[in-house]
């Protein structure tokens, strides 16, 4: 990722991820940390609330982190689609620490960790010109092969 969004990433620290299932759309804020050399976002939540029970049902999602401002000058913000799963083994223990790093006083409550993995981002940044847009896209780290086999 080009380090132009890392550093948009890095200066904010909530994301709207927005889930659906079955028609209906819903959308959630939660604080992050980026591990930057995987290229994911970590969060936490109960794995009943309604965007993961959503999340249960459909992996893919979207994302978006802003700078609150009225000054068109200052405008910046990047857009996210991607998929969000429970890390397991190594990626798992490395996403516990960078989230509790960052926010340590999640050690106080009993939480489960998620992977926003995004596939594609578009940055708006009015500090580089007015209107100024890049995107981004990866393949996913995820294996997503079951999702195209024949049942």
């Amino acid at each position: 990722m080009e380090q132009k969004f890392i550093a948009v990433i890095k200066e904010h620290h909530v994301l709207t991820l927005a889930t659906s299932f079955n028609d209906e759309p819903y959308c959630s804020n939660m604080f992050y940390a980026f591990l930057e050399q995987d290229q994911f976002f970590v969060f936490s939540s109960e794995s009943k609330t309604h965007h993961m029970r959503q999340v249960a049902h459909n992996m893919f999602a979207a994302a978006s982190i802003f700078l609150e401002t009225e000054t068109i000058g200052k405008i910046q913000g990047i857009q996210l689609q991607g998929m969000v799963y429970q890390p397991s083994g190594d990626i798992a223990k490395r996403a516990k620490k960078a989230y509790l790093q960052r926010f340590p006083y999640a050690t106080l409550i009993s939480t489960s960790f998620w992977i926003f993995e995004p596939t594609w981002a578009k940055l708006t940044d009015n500090r580089l010109g007015f209107g100024k847009k890049l995107i981004w896209e990866k393949e996913a780290l995820v294996d997503i092969s079951f999702l195209n086999s024949e049942k």
